[in-house]
């Protein structure tokens, strides 16, 4: 399946809090376009021990590129067999303390929910094998933010 022309990414680590909201240490943004030959990457870290997040940096990677379509379309595969917590932010059902939202025309997929993740159970649970393609997902996309200049 080749993966769509126009989506939106957005991986956060640091979703999981209690009392206080949680704290992100990165967040990394993908765009992609299709009047554009670029995929545009933001990062946003928060270095040990500040207390928020620097400022984003905007770097380019080719939507052209067949190995970075070749990640797009495993990424995008991996996300529409994964199952999200119920209700949305009641538990870090991955335990990576990291969610991804993605849409696209086809697929909107987010874990973690908006505020990231309390202090609740999750109706749903990951099992092994979905953690570890969950894993694989959070690998692709510090892969491409890798590969951005």
């Amino acid at each position: 399946m080749p993966r769509p022309s126009e989506f939106s990414l957005r991986l956060q680590h640091g979703i999981t809090g209690g009392f206080a909201p949680p704290t992100a240490s990165a967040i990394y943004t993908i765009t992609a376009s299709p009047s554009q030959p670029m995929l545009q990457i933001g990062t946003a870290i928060r270095p040990d021990g500040t207390p928020s997040l620097q400022d984003a940096s905007i770097k380019s990677l080719s939507s052209s590129d067949e190995s970075v379509n070749t990640l797009l379309e495993e990424l995008h595969t991996i996300l529409q067999s994964l199952p999200t917590e119920y209700p949305p932010g009641s538990e870090d059902i991955y335990g990576m303390d990291t969610s991804i939202a993605y849409g696209s025309k086809d697929l909107t997929w987010m874990n973690g929910g908006p505020q990231g993740c309390g202090t609740g159970q999750s109706e749903r649970k990951a099992t092994e094998a979905e953690r570890a393609k969950f894993g694989r997902a959070v690998s692709i996309v510090n892969e491409l933010v890798e590969k951005a200049s």
